[in-house]
């Protein structure tokens, strides 16, 4: 029996889980009960399943399930100490669990648990908490529902709750669920299809009657339209960098920009601020966009310089704010403040930033207030937006169950939170060093000439949350500026830059033409410059610091034999290192280079006739480039695209945090070109 129970139910869940109308990411649980045998006693013994702590019912499976004894679990209430001290319960659930394995029980155990069906599903659908906010929720959820759907007051997520909830399913049998002020809601059924379709009947039902009794504008008339669209993004890639520098004040944060026309609408309108002030209701919601959003109040196209200046002088407003809602609620044994920058800034007339540890966090972040809009104008639209109070909020926020979970988060990986931009990243030593930063924990930025080559790194390092490709003509400031644009909008701006695009033509002086000269200087003496210069105008509006690392060359110091175009522009990306170092160090940002040579193996440019020419002058077959190359070394090593990465990383990790200006060889010792 048991599998057919998680089967359905597991296929439940990602129904409902796969509409961003029924529940938020990671938003919200399914259960269900059944029968199966005990191991030991082998009688048949009813079971619980229900979602675990921390998992997302679009994307659910058997492992994401924590799974009861309904027995242990139900006998709980007869030890259940009061709401005061409600919290001790939820490890009371580990004594409840049944064999070992699947996911950590949530606060919401106890709903599913306590209510007399068999299956319960609660979730966190816009029209539903538009109900749940509304001032009149009561008498709504009454003239809307009958008694078909019932209203609970707001009470925090715990074990209350679920007694709550089961006694309104007791004295209430013609019920399907409930209204949860201030937060969702919850629904039984006998079957899992059928607790689906009233999951389904009461959120289509609340949006169904919203939009059919809706009053005209709700958040007012529009006083910004958006700018337009080339405008709105140049605007957007501007602020968003400096945005994401304040919001990182107390630990770094990646950014993420939302443009949809739910969000420009409500930003450009006369009730938002008044709205925005007032704060998101749901816990999911504020746990993920804190309290309220940052409004920049400026207008649209107002000049570039005051809008910055306005927005600094608001985050120093917001903090103080901030650490004034912590100290007015705060009891001795709260969790320490953890932070008192904006998750989510709201831009009349070009949308809204939104900020967090990493890039999926900061989407979610966005996405969950693009949710606190929708409930925002469901309730304003037949009543007026009430969310459940600041205390109630504090309680949360600083939970010392959210607490612990946030403690037992595995620690951030080196590079967490650091944007990453590689040029040359499609193949090679650059597609090496992309794989390697976003191991460590970076956003990487695979920029190539061939997008498609480009497309194929960033795939191979995950989704769009992880990596983003862009196709980059080094030569060309405009592609360059797009480029970083690009980046700027995907993950807030840009902390480390690696100048790695190259190619080379070998060729004694009096065959080397113009064009040869002109193009290798082009592509990496001119477009290093033209990649640094831009990114070092993002990591100075960001005031976070910064990495750029050159892939240079041993050739940059090393005379060698029919090769002075290439030698020659290496030998420029060297000196900028130092220049760059000497200039932008002001600005924290570290300026380093790699000195690589050999690397024949997964080298486009040897791949490129590269290879051909330098086997040619050297007087060996080309497949055994690699091996002659070693020999010649003190090491008599093969160097490898992934030990170019290394010292990338090693430059970049934060151990070498107080070098710049350096040097450094992957060549396996070639003692002609030691650094003097």
């Amino acid at each position: 029996m048991s599998d057919s129970v998680v089967h359905d139910l597991l296929a439940r869940s990602n129904r409902l889980g796969a509409d961003p109308r029924n529940t938020n990411y990671a938003g919200g649980n399914t259960s269900a009960k059944g029968t199966e045998i005990d191991p030991v006693t082998q009688a048949p013994t009813e079971l619980l399943w229900v979602k675990g702590s921390g998992g997302d019912l679009g994307t659910l499976r058997e492992s994401g399930l924590a799974v009861l004894r309904l027995d242990r679990l139900r006998a709980l209430v007869g030890v259940f100490p009061g709401v005061d001290r409600e919290d001790e319960m939820v490890a009371a659930f580990d004594y409840c669990l049944h064999g070992r394995g699947g996911a950590a029980p949530s606060i919401d155990t106890a709903m599913h648990g306590l209510v007399d069906a068999p299956h319960v599903d609660h979730l966190h659908p816009d029209a539903g908490i538009a109900l749940a906010t509304a001032a009149d929720g009561p008498a709504l959820t009454k003239e809307i529902f009958g008694d078909r759907v019932l209203w609970v007051p707001w009470r925090r997520p715990g074990f209350q709750l679920g007694l709550d909830i089961a006694a309104v399913r007791r004295a209430n049998p013609q019920a399907i669920g409930v209204i949860l002020g201030g937060h969702g809601i919850t629904a039984w059924g006998a079957t899992s299809a059928g607790c689906e379709a009233n999951s389904r009947e009461i959120i289509d039902t609340a949006a169904a009657w919203i939009a059919a009794h809706a009053r005209e504008a709700p958040f007012g008339p529009l006083l910004h339209e958006p700018l337009p669209d080339s405008v709105r993004r140049e605007r957007a890639a501007a602020l968003l960098p400096i945005a994401r520098g304040l919001a990182s004040t107390d630990r770094a944060q990646v950014g993420h920009y939302t443009d949809s026309e739910v969000v420009l609408d409500f930003v450009g309108r006369e009730r938002m601020p008044e709205l925005a002030a007032l704060g998101t209701s749901c816990p999911d919601h504020f746990l993920r966009t804190k309290v309220k959003p940052l409004v920049l109040d400026t207008a649209p196209d107002a000049p570039q310089a005051e809008v910055e200046a306005r927005l600094k002088e608001l985050h120093v407003a917001y903090r103080e704010d901030y650490r004034a809602y912590y100290e007015r609620h705060a009891r001795p044994d709260s969790p320490a403040m953890r932070g008192a920058d904006p998750a989510i800034v709201l831009v009349p007339g070009v949308g809204m930033f939104s900020f967090g540890a990493d890039k999926q966090t900061a989407r979610v972040a966005g996405e969950f207030y693009v949710n606190a809009i929708n409930v925002m104008r469901g309730a304003e639209s037949v009543s007026a937006y009430a969310p459940i109070d600041e205390a109630e909020k504090f309680r949360i926020e600083y939970w010392t169950l959210e607490e612990a979970k946030l403690r037992r988060m595995p620690p951030p990986r080196p590079l967490s939170a650091r944007v990453a931009f590689v040029t040359g990243g499609g193949s090679g030593i650059g597609r090496a060093i992309a794989l390697r930063l976003a191991a460590e924990g970076a956003c990487v930025v695979v920029a190539d000439r061939s997008f498609e080559s480009a497309a194929g790194v960033a795939a191979e390092i995950g989704g769009p949350d992880a990596a983003l490709a862009v196709e980059a003509d080094v030569t060309s400031q405009a592609a360059v500026a797009a480029a970083l644009r690009q980046a700027v909008l995907a993950f807030g701006g840009v902390d480390l830059i690696v100048n790695n695009a190259g190619l080379s033509v070998s060729k004694p002086l009096l065959e080397t033409t113009e064009d040869d000269w002109d193009l290798q200087h082009d592509v990496m003496a001119k477009g290093s410059f033209l990649v640094a210069k831009a990114a070092a105008a993002v990591m100075i509006a960001q005031g976070l610091g910064g990495d750029i690392v050159y892939i240079s060359s041993k050739n940059s110091l090393f005379a060698g034999p029919n090769n002075v175009a290439y030698g020659a522009a290496k030998a420029d990306q060297a000196h900028q290192v130092r220049l760059l170092a000497a200039e932008l160090g002001g600005h924290g940002i570290r300026v380093n280079g790699i000195n690589p040579d050999g690397v024949v193996r997964g080298s486009g440019i040897f791949a490129g006739g590269w290879g051909a020419q330098r086997a040619a002058v050297y007087g060996v077959p080309e497949s055994e480039l690699g091996a002659y190359y070693a020999q010649r070394t003190l090491l008599k090593r093969e160097v490898l695209p992934e030990h170019v990465a290394n010292a990338v990383f090693v430059l970049t990790g934060g151990e070498l945090s107080h070098t710049t200006g350096l040097h450094i060889p992957v060549d396996a010792g070639v003692a002609a070109a030691f650094l003097r």
